[in-house]
């Protein structure tokens, strides 16, 4: 489904050898993406962006920053012909992964599998939304954002609008991650906050909102949900603080008596 455009977006990025090196080159792209994406929506840190952008395309040739462009117009015609971690993809088509730099992304169909065993059972993620509107999703090592795609396929295929029932926050040590996953989740219109941070310790040095979270008017609705809903369905909310990346763990609750009814499911989505 994605072969052809991947193709064409390793044939247009490898022109720029041997002149450059294809890894800088690749992550000048994306993030040159990335700043165009976010900078259409979010005039927070737009100045400092736009010198960043400038500074990328100033060490380039115009042939060479022409096929930026090309490679992103090329992205996305693949995510038109279906969802998928395509640029995870094409850095390891490009092989641009190594041991060294700890950079492998989880290939798209373990994905799949990992987001609907996130999801269970359908009816219970249906009876969150239809009772409070939405449900959040934590994705603490985020890489290309290839689970976060995955689990907004899963709702799509049970039914579930993702662009306005799923909120999403990822996390990722490496800024070159975040651009990839922050490009794509932004042309799929999934509501997302990436932050560039540690998850470990709650050190976080970037945020990222994509366009679907700041023309949804997502700010708004996960502070409503933090001020008007008791204290302890919030547990599962934690991922919205930048300074709790995880949610807070709870004990194990005490068996069912027969016949009682089931405990509320918390109303977070975990990945990993």
């Amino acid at each position: 489904m994605h072969e052809p455009y991947l193709k064409a977006m390793a044939a247009l990025l490898r022109r720029c050898q041997p002149r450059h090196d294809l890894y800088t080159v690749f992550g000048d792209c994306v993030e040159a993406m990335a700043i165009a994406i976010v900078n259409s929506v979010d005039l927070r840190k737009r100045d400092s962006r736009e010198a960043r952008y400038l500074d990328i395309v100033g060490r380039y040739q115009p042939d060479i920053v022409d096929l930026f462009p090309r490679v992103l117009a090329q992205l996305v015609h693949a995510l038109e012909a279906g969802p998928g971690d395509v640029l995870g993809a094409l850095f390891h088509d490009l092989e641009l992964h190594s041991k060294a730099r700890g950079q492998f992304f989880t290939p798209y169909t373990l994905s799949r599998f990992m987001a609907q065993v996130t999801i269970g059972n359908p009816e219970s993620v249906k009876a969150i939304i239809g009772d409070h509107g939405f449900v959040t999703a934590m994705e603490p090592a985020c890489g290309a954002g290839s689970m976060v795609v995955a689990l907004a396929e899963a709702m799509r295929d049970i039914g579930i609008n993702y662009q306005r029932h799923l909120h999403v926050t990822a996390i990722d040590i490496d800024p070159r991650a975040i651009h990839m996953a922050y490009v794509q989740l932004s042309l799929l219109h999934v509501p997302a906050h990436l932050m560039v941070g540690n998850s470990l310790s709650g050190e976080m040095r970037e945020h990222w909102y994509t366009p679907a979270h700041i023309l949804g008017g997502w700010n708004a609705r996960l502070a409503h949900r933090r001020h008007h809903e008791p204290a302890d369905e919030m547990l599962a909310d934690a991922s919205e603080t930048p300074c709790s990346p995880f949610p807070v763990s709870r004990a194990a609750p005490p068996p069912r008596k027969p016949g009682a009814s089931p405990p509320a499911m918390p109303r977070q989505l975990s990945l990993f």
